[in-house]
């Protein structure tokens, strides 16, 4: 079983509430997402494991057991062009829960008129192999998120 935490402190609220329906619709796979809280942030990694692909506005670390779990910092910010993201990490890094990968600014997010809010899925997951998925709570970074089967 993999425990996923939260990248980021905010407030966890929920795949549906997401405003893009690639991950509303839990196209991407199942998971949470999360509101940070509004100022300078280090996105950090949820999970043990390996980052298998690393973009200014989102990453993928694979834990032992194969599980990938993606961090979205923010929707339709691959438009920003890596503009306002700094990378802390890079591909092929192992690294530990907690590690930081992503230094960002959700409010000059919000500025440019993107949403900040930060989906971080389940890859390859069904619904069902996820429990107690936290969807309407505050969350610090490091706070469980849910538990993957």
């Amino acid at each position: 079983m993999t425990t996923v935490t939260s990248p980021l402190a905010g407030r966890a609220i929920g795949l549906a509430a997401v405003p893009d329906p690639v991950f509303s619709g839990e196209m991407v796979g199942p998971g949470t997402a999360v509101d940070p809280v509004r100022g300078p942030s280090t996105a950090v990694s949820p999970v043990d494991g390996i980052v298998v692909s690393l973009h200014p506005h989102a990453f993928v670390v694979v834990d032992d057991e194969g599980h990938g779990v993606l961090t979205h910092l923010g929707i339709d910010t691959v438009q920003l062009n890596g503009q306002g993201f700094e990378l802390l990490a890079a591909k092929g890094d192992t690294v530990r829960r907690g590690d930081p990968i992503v230094r960002w600014n959700p409010v000059e997010v919000e500025a440019v008129g993107k949403s900040p809010v930060c989906p971080v899925v389940a890859l390859e997951a069904t619904r069902d192999a996820l429990a107690d998925v936290v969807v309407d709570a505050d969350v610090p970074s490091g706070g469980t998120l849910f538990t993957w089967r």
